[in-house]
């Protein structure tokens, strides 16, 4: 599939005021990765400047853009995951599309893919074929199990990287089974840290002049941000419980049903603010008692508060309760779904929400770029792209002919 004839478009959405260009501006990045973790990782680049050329194979696209609800045929995940990327066609175990492949490495500064280990190495496109072509190269391998191991040959998903790093057995209710989350978090931990991981190996080639491999396994981020169980367990051989949305660390915290069926999420991580709500709710008796004095302590008694914040909180409205906390300066949010997120005061203020026009489908809107840059700010050029929309566009540009193109693409290269 080729599109010639609908050019990326060049007017970026992104409102913040900035002083300069892009701060990745000058960097290319070569995206073979399909789904998430890496595409993701690509698409943090591209939204700072990089110029992300997403290379899929000519019959098999990303199946991202057939993943979740579409709109005329469109898949929409797509058009985030894609956003800021040329698309364009390679099938890599061909011998055109690996001297293509090999042409592009040796313009690029990043490659990011996501096959199973041995895959590139079969297709003669491993790191002594990349790195000869191009010793500046940096080469992002995002795997569920990484390069080596005796899992490393697995299929690897992020379900299996929730079940495996210990979040599934600490989420849910005590007396239910371990909970998956309804969205890839393990693929966007891991597509956020291998975009931080990219960066870390490009500032070191700007000291000494050489790229290296990145070996991110989906499975090791995710214990990451699971915090310090590892180290509990080895010290204490604590093993953290499932404890709903319970917290063995503070309580109150919890969610609660408004008087208008509504929900909202308390949070006392700090003593003053657990003081500060038990005022609130007409229970300040309970500050007296010794076990209220420590966040662990009042856990322990998270019965007694819940039924003192929930009794009151049940009394009330969401607005009500939202403004009652907000004056007493303590911690809650309403539990928001989606229809609440697009219409919220504070993404508003924020621009969390940006509208990208799109050819395809019109004005699309979707999350902005993930921070705000005083001077550099990033922006969303256009949404994702068809199948290999830019492929004549991107092969021209690296020297091959239009002859040499209707070649590949008449041998299945292309």
């Amino acid at each position: 599939m080729t599109d010639t004839t609908n050019p990326p478009p060049t007017n970026p959405t992104h409102t913040a005021k900035g002083t300069g260009t892009a701060p990745l501006t000058g960097l290319r990045v070569l995206d073979l990765a399909t789904l998430f973790a890496g595409p993701l990782a690509a698409t943090m680049l591209g939204d700072f400047g990089a110029e992300v050329i997403k290379v899929e194979h000519p019959t098999r696209p990303d199946p991202s853009r057939g993943h979740g609800p579409s709109k005329d045929g469109v898949g929409l995940w797509w058009k985030l995951l894609g956003r800021n990327k040329r698309t364009t066609t390679c099938d890599l175990s061909t011998p055109g599309g690996r001297d293509t492949l090999l042409r592009l490495a040796a313009t690029a500064d990043v490659v990011v893919e996501n096959f199973r280990p041995g895959t590139l190495e079969k297709w003669d496109l491993g790191w002594p074929e990349l790195s000869a072509v191009n010793p500046r190269l940096v080469l992002a391998r995002v795997t569920g199990f990484g390069q080596f191991g005796p899992y490393s040959r697995r299929p690897g998903f992020g379900t299996l990287a929730e079940a495996m790093s210990g979040f599934a057995a600490v989420t849910g209710e005590p007396d239910g089974p371990p909970t998956l989350p309804p969205f890839g978090l393990a693929d966007s931990i891991a597509g956020l840290a291998t975009a931080y991981a990219v960066m870390t190996a490009l500032a070191a080639r700007d000291r000494t002049g050489e790229g290296q491999v990145v070996d991110m396994a989906i499975i090791e981020p995710i214990l990451t941000v699971l915090g310090p169980q590892p180290l509990w367990y080895d010290q204490l051989g604590h093993v953290q419980p499932r404890t709903g949305n319970r917290s063995t660390n503070n309580a109150p915290r919890n969610t609660y049903r408004t008087a208008d069926g509504r929900w909202v999420a308390v949070s006392t991580s700090a003593q003053s603010i657990a003081e500060r709500v038990m005022h609130l709710v007409g229970r300040p008796e309970l500050i007296a008692e010794p076990w209220f004095a420590t966040g662990a302590d009042r856990a322990a008694h998270a019965d007694v508060l819940d039924g003192a914040v929930g009794a009151w909180i049940a009394r009330h409205t969401r607005d009500e309760v939202v403004e009652a906390f907000e004056k007493a300066e303590a911690a809650v949010a309403p539990v928001q779904d989606v229809t609440d997120v697009m219409t919220d005061p504070q993404y508003a203020a924020l621009n969390t929400l940006t509208t990208v026009d799109d050819p395809e489908l019109g004005p699309l809107r979707m999350q902005n770029v993930l921070f705000r840059l005083s001077a550099t700010p990033g922006a969303i050029h256009w949404a994702g792209r068809p199948h290999g929309a830019d492929t004549d566009a991107v092969l021209t540009e690296l020297g091959l002919t239009e002859r040499e193109i209707t070649t590949l693409r008449k041998e299945g290269a292309l």
